[in-house]
């Protein structure tokens, strides 16, 4: 039976084909016989087609049906017509399909929307312009139906945009309406169960949790174990202790690693990696906190006030006159005159910004055309010019004079002369105090110089120079004990009388040592000469300069602190006027080749190599060192009389003829810091405090 089908099929689609190619000969003979072989047989069988292989034949499914079994013996060609009817129907539809299929184009299956042509505005050139897709709620793109499947990627890329990714078709999937805070707090009053929903961003949707889910966040919430099944209080089980459990050899019986000892090259060049990178700032130890690791949440009435102050109140407007009156009296109403002179001024240089106007009675004033001008103008005021808030000041007349101490306060101060003591009847040009304050030496224009014990006031020794005596002064030092007494063109060191004996070879020795130092490199006009220390006494001076002819009296002796440096001034102009004299090196010069104005008073600074010189107004100050001018100090005083520094070097005091005062702070500028006006006119500062004396 499976013979005669098969043939009868390899006869139709041969005389099927017949129209399209040309007929070939078959491989296989009418009479067919098909049987089930195996593998092996079967691939024999296909070395024998010479590579033809005929299309499995087609079963009947009615062969299998029960009018089959009952009439296995009907005829085969009716079966055989009713398939070749079946086959030729299949084949013409298949031929009517495919000319159809050639027949349609793309465009008559609406799969993209049509386009139409238009001339650009910008080129000018045909394009094709397509409509604008509008995602409805029945549009491709739309979300209520099928769930948002863009798939794992992160949801925040389209934060900004209206859609939410594209579909598997690459259709964008819009973002699904939402509502606001209002909305959703509605849903919580109508849905009670609307808190146990979550909103899921994959699904753009708010999705209920689940009851485990909200076990688990309650769990936490309450600070509790998440797994409920997990106890934390089971009894402990004995896994190696208890009978018969007992370990009586040891887990492992191997040695022990060698690594378990030595130090791990691994972990160290990991640990010799990060602190390179600590040592070069690429890993922050403890990282700076910004204002990003702060709170971003806060409770806004929780706030300190503010401390700025508080806006200033406006300004009241200045109250209307009569001439702002709705019935002014006659002399405030303008005249014709005035009112032209008044509309032709600008805005800005008129008087009044309205005319007074004359009305009968309330009811028949108009509305003032310039009002809202007006306020705009006050507003524009306000906020543009700047104000300043006056505080009225309470203060009490009486406060303001300042309250003098009690005199009591200030002692001890001198209330009576003490001690008197008689001079000759010349006048005394200088006096001066021993650092000890034990002794007072003093000169006067005859040339005497006298000693005087402080305690008792007796004159203990006296010298008589040739010349008048311009000054005179101590030695600082107190390892040392002489002063130094200038006259006309030269100056005499004197050793005072009963002194003890280490005192008096220290001096000696300072004054006329055994070995003079060598003579200086550059000559200089000043000469030194000296008595040995044997031969000396204290009738005559140990050591004499010199000064070079006409350099005149000298009227001032400053001394450095340290006691090697002395300064004059003498009397003469020009380069002789200033000299600077070092004992030690037995040297003198003089630092200026030239000096601006008469020189009044010099002074060396304590503690830098600083140089003050005062002239009649000004007070400059040079560096010894460096040999320039530091500073100019403008006194304002028409004569300078007085200098002293403070012995801290920071400060200095300058008084004046004309009974002024003025304190500099020499690291503040250069004009006085304070200025004592009528009072002073001679000042010296206390070496032992911060005050400073002032003597009329």
């Amino acid at each position: 039976m499976a013979g005669p089908r098969v043939n009868g099929n390899s006869k139709k689609r041969k005389a099927a084909t017949e129209e399209h190619a040309q007929p070939e000969e078959t491989v296989f003979s009418h009479n067919v016989g098909l049987e089930m072989q195996s593998e092996d047989e079967g691939s024999e069988g296909d070395e024998s087609d010479n590579g033809e292989v005929d299309e499995f034949p087609e079963i009947d499914p009615r062969s299998d049906s029960e009018a089959d079994e009952e009439y296995p013996g009907d005829s085969a060609e009716d079966e055989e017509e009713d398939e070749d009817k079946d086959d030729e129907e299949d084949e013409e539809e298949e031929s009517e399909d495919q000319s159809e299929d050639d027949d349609i184009s793309d465009d008559d299956l609406h799969i993209f929307p049509k386009a139409k042509t238009v001339t650009s505005d910008i080129t000018g050139q045909l394009k094709r312009v397509f409509p604008p897709i509008e995602p409805d709620y029945d549009s491709d793109s739309s979300t209520e139906e099928a769930p948002n499947r863009v798939g794992n990627i992160p949801m925040h890329w389209y934060d900004e945009l209206p859609h939410v990714g594209y579909d598997i078709n690459g259709r964008k999937v819009l973002r699904p309406a939402r509502g606001d805070e209002l909305d959703k707090f509605l849903e919580t009053i109508e849905d009670p169960n609307s808190w146990t929903s979550a909103f899921d961003k994959k699904a753009q949707a708010d999705k209920p949790l689940t009851a485990e889910e909200l076990d688990l966040i309650r769990r936490l919430q309450e600070n509790e174990i998440p797994d409920a099944q997990y106890d934390p209080y089971e009894p402990t089980i004995e896994w190696f202790t208890g009978k018969g459990k007992e370990e009586i050899m040891p887990l492992s019986g191997a040695p022990e690693p060698k690594r378990r000892w030595v130090p791990s090259i691994w972990e160290k060049q990991k640990v010799m990696k990060i602190v390179r990178a600590i040592r070069q700032g690429r890993i922050l130890p403890n990282k700076p906190k910004t204002a990003s690791d702060k709170a971003q949440f806060y409770a806004i009435w929780n706030e300190e006030p503010s401390a700025h102050p508080a806006p200033l109140p406006a300004p009241k407007p200045r109250l209307p006159t009569h001439a702002a009156s709705y019935n002014p009296p006659e002399e405030y109403l303008p005249t014709e005159e005035e009112r032209k002179r008044w509309e032709e001024t600008e805005k800005e240089d008129r008087e009044q910004n309205f005319l007074p106007q004359k009305y009968s009675a309330l009811r028949l004033v108009p509305a003032y055309n310039q009002f809202i001008q007006e306020r705009f103008s006050r507003q524009l005021d306000l906020y543009l010019a700047p104000r300043i808030q006056r505080t009225k000041l309470q203060i009490d007349p009486n406060s303001l004079i300042p309250k003098l101490p009690s005199p009591n306060s200030l002692r001890p101060f001198p209330v009576y002369k003490s001690l008197s003591v008689l001079h000759a009847k010349t006048r005394v040009r200088s006096v001066s105090v021993s650092p000890d304050g034990a002794w007072v030496v003093s000169g006067d224009e005859s040339g005497n110089v006298s000693l005087w014990e402080v305690i008792v006031g007796k004159e203990v020794k006296r010298w008589k120079f040739d010349g008048k005596v311009g000054a005179l002064e101590w030695c600082p030092r107190t390892d040392v004990v002489f002063f130094v007494v200038a006259t006309e063109e030269r100056l005499h060191f004197v050793i005072p009388p009963n002194l003890p004996a280490p005192v008096l070879f220290a001096t000696q020795a300072v004054l006329s040592p055994a070995n003079l130092p060598p003579a200086p490199a550059t000559p200089s006009p000043v000469k030194w000469t000296s008595v040995s220390a044997a031969s000396s006494s204290s009738e005559k001076p140990i050591l004499t300069i010199d000064l070079p002819p006409s350099s005149g009296l000298p009227k001032q002796i400053a001394w450095h602190r340290k006691g090697d440096y002395l300064s004059t001034i003498s009397s003469g102009e020009g380069q002789g006027g200033v000299w600077i004299h070092q004992i030690s090196r037995r040297h003198s010069q003089a630092p200026f080749k030239k000096v601006k104005g008469a020189v009044q008073l010099v002074l060396f600074h304590p503690t830098k190599p600083h140089f003050f010189v005062a002239t009649q107004r000004y007070v400059r100050i040079y560096n010894l060192a460096e040999q320039k001018l530091l500073k100019t100090l403008q006194a304002g005083i028409r004569w300078i009389s007085s200098m002293d520094v403070h012995p801290l070097g920071d400060h200095l005091i300058v008084g004046g003829y004309d009974r002024k005062l003025c304190w500099f702070d020499l690291e503040l500028s250069d004009k006085p810091y304070k200025i004592l006006r009528f009072a002073f006119h001679l000042s010296h500062y206390g070496r032992r405090t911060n005050m400073f004396l002032c003597f009329m």
